[in-house]
């Protein structure tokens, strides 16, 4: 009689050095049996003031949670032209500058961090391109934009500048991931 025992799998590997600090890492084994790491991160989101006014804060959100994303703070503020003005200060000499300030202040807006695997990358993937006739189906701004000036939503396009704007609008006790 031949008995066959179970091994016990290895528990996952944390994974650290240069370039990976400020991330959780977890490691997945692909079908080639090679180690794939995948980055927990943090980014920022705005749904503007035409996603508000329209009161489609819920739909842009279902979208934002079935991409795999999870809300873990979330309010939703009047901004002030001071607040818009530091916001949107990398677009102060851009001649869309002051309508911007105006739209983004004209109404509530819903600030919030999400968080997943590469979030930066997977909620701009689901944003869609700024243009919403250039974006993909299926896309917030594809789906839910007006136009060009107000698509709906903003997302952080990178590491730092999600380090940046999330500390702008949450206290650190804010995010409750």
């Amino acid at each position: 009689m031949i008995v066959a025992t179970a091994r016990r799998p290895k528990p996952p590997r944390r994974l650290a050095g240069p370039g990976l600090r400020g991330y959780k890492r977890r490691v997945f084994v692909s079908i080639h049996k090679r180690p794939v790491a995948m980055a927990v991160q943090r980014t920022f989101s705005i749904l503007k003031p035409d996603v508000t006014r329209r009161n489609l804060t819920g739909a842009v959100n279902a979208r934002i949670e079935a991409a795999g994303l999870r809300i873990i703070a979330q309010k939703r503020v009047h901004m002030t032209r001071a607040q818009a003005e530091t916001f949107y200060g990398v677009h102060r000499e851009r001649p869309f500058f002051g309508e911007l300030v105006e739209m983004m202040t004209a109404a509530p807006v819903v600030v919030q961090v999400l968080e997943g695997e590469d979030a930066i990358l997977a909620y701009r993937a689901v944003m869609g391109a700024t243009n919403p006739e250039k974006a993909d189906a299926g896309t917030i701004r594809k789906d839910f934009a007006i136009s060009m000036g107000e698509n709906s939503v903003h997302g952080s396009d990178a590491p730092e500048t999600a380090a940046q704007e999330i500390a702008q609008w949450f206290a650190g006790n804010e995010i409750v991931g």
